[in-house]
């Protein structure tokens, strides 16, 4: 099958890539490193052309830490939208059978949703803390609909919690919170540092998606015939912060004492996603346990830091 990944070279597109030519499909990279600036309409829209993909990917994203979609808040929203709008207007002009399958962030649920179910996906506004990223989430499925309902571009959209695991960035401000969280204890470790610092009070529970796991789901999609309004990609399980920091500090071997610094904001409280509409499409399938997957990570961070 012929395959464009969008954001190719990031976290998530440099594993995705890497499975589906192990699968054998026909895989074409578009990123800013590789020359295709998916902000500039002209440019993603030839590449379509040239390439008439049956699936796309959009992996493509601004994102960071908290601090970093706050800081640079302006930026990561007019980036995120600006992408999505160009690729629903290019896919409509060039390749009007393509598929695409977008990965949602569940930030975007409400600030106040606790199990965060389908159905109440738009019933409020999103946590303060991820205001432009979470937005920007909501847009990608706000284009989905109107491009089918109007054009009938197949869209397949999926709500995936943080995802950590190998592969992403070695900057701790760019990485997703679980991995920047691994890259600064080793960090911590190195220096044989006494203490080490979670940002908040590490009370949040957090539901995690290690990237196999976000991998597979997205190659399962392109199964899927249309599916806009998103499905969760969940467990409902969760870890609070300070369980998993106790986890990596077993992983790393850190010796140091885990403190915490309220000073940073904590973000939502609880985010454990409902399952049962991902138990429906996909009853088979089977998380990766969250001890290995840290453990597994840790490894990666230690052969590159």
């Amino acid at each position: 099958m012929k395959i464009l990944v969008l954001g190719a070279t990031g976290f998530i597109g440099k594993n995705l890539v890497s499975r589906l030519k192990a699968d054998k499909h026909e895989v074409y990279m578009c990123s800013k490193s590789s020359g295709i600036d998916i902000t500039c309409y002209e440019s993603l829209s030839q590449t379509l052309k040239n390439i008439q993909p049956e699936i796309i990917f959009n992996v493509a994203a601004d994102v960071g830490s908290l601090h970093y979609v706050t800081t640079y808040a302006a930026d990561v929203i007019n980036t995120n939208i600006q992408m999505v709008l160009n690729i629903y207007k290019a896919v409509q002009a060039e390749c009007p059978t393509a598929k695409i399958i977008n990965p949602l962030a569940n930030c975007a649920y409400p600030a106040t949703a606790t199990i965060q179910k389908e159905e109440d996906w738009l019933a409020g506004p999103v946590h303060q803390s991820v205001f432009s990223f979470a937005n920007s989430k909501r847009v990608v499925y706000y284009l989905s609909k109107c491009y089918y309902d109007q054009y009938k571009i197949k869209t397949v959209n999926l709500i995936f919690p943080n995802t950590y695991g190998p592969g992403d960035s070695c900057d701790p401000n760019k990485t997703h919170a679980l991995n920047g969280m691994i890259i600064r204890m080793l960090q911590a470790k190195a220096k044989n540092n006494k203490k080490f610092v979670v940002w908040g009070t590490g009370s949040p529970i957090r539901e995690w998606a290690y990237v196999d796991d976000f991998v597979e789901v997205l190659i399962l999609a392109m199964k899927i015939d249309h599916m806009a309004h998103p499905v969760n990609v969940g467990q409902e399980m969760g870890y609070s912060i300070a369980e998993s920091a106790h986890l990596i500090k077993r992983a790393c071997n850190f010796e140091g004492n885990i403190a915490f610094d309220t000073q940073y904001p904590d973000g939502h409280k609880i985010k454990i996603m409902h399952k049962n509409k991902f138990t429906e499409l996909f009853p088979d399938f089977k998380f990766h346990d969250h001890h290995e997957g840290i453990k597994n990570t840790v490894l990666y961070y230690r052969s590159k830091l």
